[in-house]
């Protein structure tokens, strides 16, 4: 028995949403104690192409079980 994963994108996946939810929380702090130094919209736009990447390619692993 041979056991594949199928989605090869799901472990970058799980680090990039790991990656853009630190940055996206720093620029969230950033906006909330001073305004002016805060790039938000920076934040929100990897934000968006993060949830367009994950519905596209998934993060989880899906296992392929064969019966040879």
């Amino acid at each position: 028995m041979k056991t594949t994963t199928k989605n090869q994108y799901a472990y970058a996946n799980n680090i990039l949403i790991a990656l853009v939810s630190a940055i996206f929380g720093y620029n969230l702090y950033q906006t909330i104690v001073h305004p002016a130094e805060s790039n938000i919209g920076l934040s929100l736009i990897l934000v968006v192409l993060t949830s367009i990447m994950v519905r596209k390619y998934g993060y989880k692993q899906v296992k392929d079980k064969e019966n040879n």
